[in-house]
């Protein structure tokens, strides 16, 4: 066996563990409490009321035998050369098995104690928990996997250097729309306010009208977020302001600079639109196309920004870090 062949053994020793370590779980974790459970399981829900079952033992294998095959499904692309394809893999696959036995834990408890699966009422702080549980496992795992991304990547290509009349003070606005997410944004927000006001009056029933009010206020402000974006470039620095009312807003003095430049961009390159976080570093992505690209110095990450003239401004940022320099 080559040291290349023992490599990707050792590398998919853990992951596989972990997969079939918490499908196991997934399938016993009903059995514990077997006693304390009717002979048929809630395993399907309308809103918080059960409109389906299972016999127990269905209700243990179906969601582990479900679970092994994603699993499996997946760790092959640990074995692929792309690092960013394994980080996301990787983070797939941890945030999975935290899924899959954090809704095990919320049908069980929901059934604990029941004469009749009928009366099973779906706990819905088991299972926002577990889906927060997997999302919080599955970014914290991205976060960290993907530090090191960046760190290894290639100095950066020149970019442009605008001519600078000497002693002049020059600055660069510009800016980018994203209709669809305005459009998104608009639609989020009265529905949160209308799910708030239904749920708190009662008007809504509990089980899904909070669900609705956090789904789409979520929504609503992280598309309100990145719906636009203003970037400016001046002597100061860098500022790129995102969404209506220009938050959040992330700004740069130009020492902290390493260089800027232009590239095209597409949202399947850097994860879809909004703001990325992938190999190419963070990206503010509301319109396929250029993209002002600068280096960071501190960290050697990049940050991109589809915006209109972005060559200008690039040129400009690196005349105004020249004049710094000199």
């Amino acid at each position: 066996m080559s040291e290349q062949e023992k490599a990707d053994r050792g590398g998919l020793l853990w992951p596989t563990l972990w997969v079939s370590g918490t499908a196991v779980l997934t399938a016993v974790l009903p059995l514990t409490v077997g006693d304390r459970l009717p002979d048929r399981l809630a395993t399907h829900w309308r809103g918080g009321t059960a409109n389906g079952s299972m016999p127990l033992w269905a209700a243990c294998l179906v969601p582990a035998l479900i679970w092994a095959v994603l699993g499996a499904a997946g760790l092959p692309a640990l074995r692929r050369s792309d690092p960013l394809l394994r980080v996301w893999t990787l983070a797939g696959l941890l945030s999975g098995g935290v899924l899959f036995l954090g809704l095990q834990s919320a049908a069980v408890r929901a059934n604990l104690d029941r004469a009749d699966w009928h009366g099973a009422r779906l706990p819905l702080g088991w299972f926002l928990g577990g889906l927060a549980a997997a999302l919080l496992t599955g970014l914290a795992v991205r976060l960290l996997g993907g530090r090191g991304l960046s760190a290894a990547a290639p100095p950066a290509p020149a970019g442009p250097v605008l001519e600078l009349p000497e002693g002049e003070r020059l600055a660069w606005f510009s800016r980018a729309d994203n209709p669809a997410l305005r459009v998104l944004a608009a639609v989020c927000g009265p529905l949160a306010a209308v799910a708030l006001l239904g749920s708190a009056t009662g008007l809504f029933g509990a089980e899904w009208g909070w669900p609705l009010f956090a789904v789409s206020a979520v929504v609503g402000l992280a598309a309100g977020c990145c719906s636009s974006v203003r970037v400016r470039v001046s002597d100061t620095g860098l500022e790129v302001a995102l969404g209506v009312f220009g938050l959040p807003t992330r700004r740069w003095a130009l020492a902290e600079l390493e260089s800027a430049r232009v590239e095209d961009r597409l949202p399947s390159q850097v994860g879809g639109w909004g703001y990325r976080l992938s190999g190419r570093g963070t990206t503010v992505m509301l319109r396929a196309g250029a993209c002002l690209v600068v280096r960071i110095r501190a960290t050697g990450h990049d940050f991109a920004v589809s915006v209109d003239d972005a060559e200008r401004g690039a040129a400009l940022l690196n005349a105004l870090r020249a004049r710094q320099d000199a």
